[in-house]
Formats: structure tokens, C-alpha cells, sequence
């Protein structure tokens, strides 16, 4: 998959220095249990086929793409980037992985976390929210300074962070693929989880669109659409119709516009289309 549109110089812009290691323009080799998991790791899940063969991988072309990780106490380091290979290479029974070593704060850990798995599309939609919320509450970062570090819309970071307020078995159904964004930012037109419990199992069931579950939540939310407004009669035309009716001895339509309009007559009868057509003829 290729990366998206300004992510690929997102590690670069966080921590500049080049990417060799520290001292060298090469990755360096450290002992893989000497490589600590990112705390701020944004993503909690990772699928054991998916890991299996990524290790197969190792196992026979080794780690191509080293992990980049920052120095701690003792001789030790912190991942930054690349916990999906990390767990590959232990799975595979490397003893030493190739690294390039940077220095990073907390709050560049989980940014390059986060703009690695969202690189990669590795992120539940729940993941990446709960992300976006640690950089904001954390970090103080407004919606505009995430989303300029992910290289998303305002509005997509706002959307994603909305996801939070739905209720439990609402996030689970949407980490577990069985619906999507779209469904979920609907079911948070509920305002009690009961609600929304309810209505997800419908939107399984039934196998319901987006607009579908849209609808559905404004239905039993009491919320109706707002009607349509009607377009304001001037008083020349609601004249004009009133002389004609007076004139013909039916009802009379017109519609007028800057380019012309249409004028209806009505009858209900054959006797009183023959009259109309006397008076007009």
C-alpha cells in the first residue's frame, strides 16, 4: 500500500538527524531484549496470523526495515516506531535487531507511533481516536495541530474523536468490523447507551446502510427533518390568481420565475371543462 501524502517525512520532521544510528550513518545491532515496548503505543491489537508470517519473513530475509528507538537508563532503549516487526523478531528467535537510535520526548513517542500506524493503516478507528485524545488532553494539542501532525482534515480528527462518546458494545462492533465510522457517528444521535444497543443489533441484523441507520436513529430520537420551507408568494402573483379565478370560475395555479413559469387550470367535471373552454376560446 503506498504511504499516504505527507506521512512519509513524518519521522523526519518529529526527530531530525538523518537516519543512520547515533555516531554512524548505519543502523546499529542491540539485543532485542534490551528494546522496551513504547508506552505510548496507540495500537493494542496485533493479529497472530499476521504476526506468524511476518516472522516467517524475518526468518528468511531478516529485519529489512530497522525499528527506530530512543536510549534509556542502563543501556536499554525505548521503541519508537516498529512494535508490529519488534514482536515479529521475537517470534522469529532474533537475538539482535538493527535500530536507528533517536532521541524522543513523551510526546514525540506517541506521535511517531501514531503517524507510523496511521501510515500503515494499522489503527482501529477506536485506537486512533483514543490517540488523538491523548495528544489533545495530554499534550494540549487542538484538533488543527493533530491533524496537521497526521496529515488529516480538521474535521476527519473532530469526526474520529466523536467515536468516544458512543457506548461500549457501539465501539466493539466498530473495532470488530462489523460496522463502520459511518454507522457509528449515526447511533450517537441516541442519547442513552440503551438506545444505541439497541439499534446496533438492528443495524446488524438487518444488514442496514449508513443512511438507513441514519434515519432510524432520528426516527426513535423523536428528531424530524426539517421541513421544507415553502418559497415566499409576492402579492402581485397571489393577485394575479385571484382575478383569474374570479374571471374563469375555477381554481388557478401560477408559478412564476425570473425566466418564466407555468399558469394550471383546474376543472372536475367534462361540463366544466367545456365552460372553461368557452371563456378562453
Amino acid at each position: 500500500m503506498p504511504a499516504r501524502s505527507g506521512l512519509g517525512k513524518g519521522l523526519d520532521a518529529l526527530i531530525p538527524g538523518g537516519s543512520g544510528a547515533v555516531g554512524g550513518s548505519g543502523a546499529a545491532q542491540v539485543p532485542i531484549d534490551a528494546i522496551a515496548h513504547n508506552p505510548r503505543q496507540p495500537r493494542q491489537s496485533f493479529g497472530e496470523s499476521e504476526l506468524q508470517e511476518l516472522a516467517a519473513s524475518i526468518r528468511e530475509h531478516g529485519v529489512i526495515q530497522p525499528l527506530i528507538v530512543a536510549p534509556a537508563m542502563g543501556g536499554r532503549y525505548t521503541l519508537i516506531a516498529g512494535e508490529r516487526r519488534l514482536q515479529a523478531a521475537r517470534r522469529a528467535g532474533l537475538s539482535r535487531v538493527p535500530v536507528v537510535i533517536r532521541s524522543a520526548s513523551d510526546q514525540q513517542l506517541l506521535e511517531l507511533a501514531l503517524i507510523e500506524n496511521v501510515q500503515r493503516a494499522d489503527l482501529n478507528p477506536i485506537e486512533e481516536a483514543q490517540a488523538f485524545q491523548h495528544l489533545a488532553r495530554e499534550f494540549k494539542l487542538s484538533h488543527d495541530a493533530i491533524a496537521a501532525r497526521v496529515s488529516k482534515s480538521r474535521v476527519a480528527v473532530t469526526n474520529t474523536l466523536r467515536l468516544l462518546e458512543a457506548s461500549a458494545p457501539v465501539k466493539q462492533a466498530l473495532v470488530d468490523g462489523k460496522i463502520s465510522e459511518g454507522h457509528a457517528r449515526a447511533l450517537l444521535a441516541l442519547s442513552s447507551a440503551k438506545a444505541q444497543e439497541i439499534v446496533l443489533h438492528r443495524v446488524i441484523n438487518l444488514d442496514l446502510s449508513v443512511r438507513q441507520t441514519e434515519l432510524l436513529a432520528r426516527k426513535l430520537s423523536g428528531k424530524q427533518p426539517a421541513p421544507k420551507k415553502r418559497p415566499r408568494r409576492s402579492a402581485d402573483v397571489a393577485d394575479i390568481e385571484k382575478r383569474l379565478r374570479a374571471s374563469l370560475g375555477t381554481k388557478v395555479s401560477l408559478k412564476h420565475g425570473k425566466k418564466g413559469g407555468a399558469l394550471t387550470l383546474y376543472y372536475y367535471s367534462d361540463e366544466e371543462l367545456d365552460a372553461l373552454l368557452e371563456k378562453l376560446l
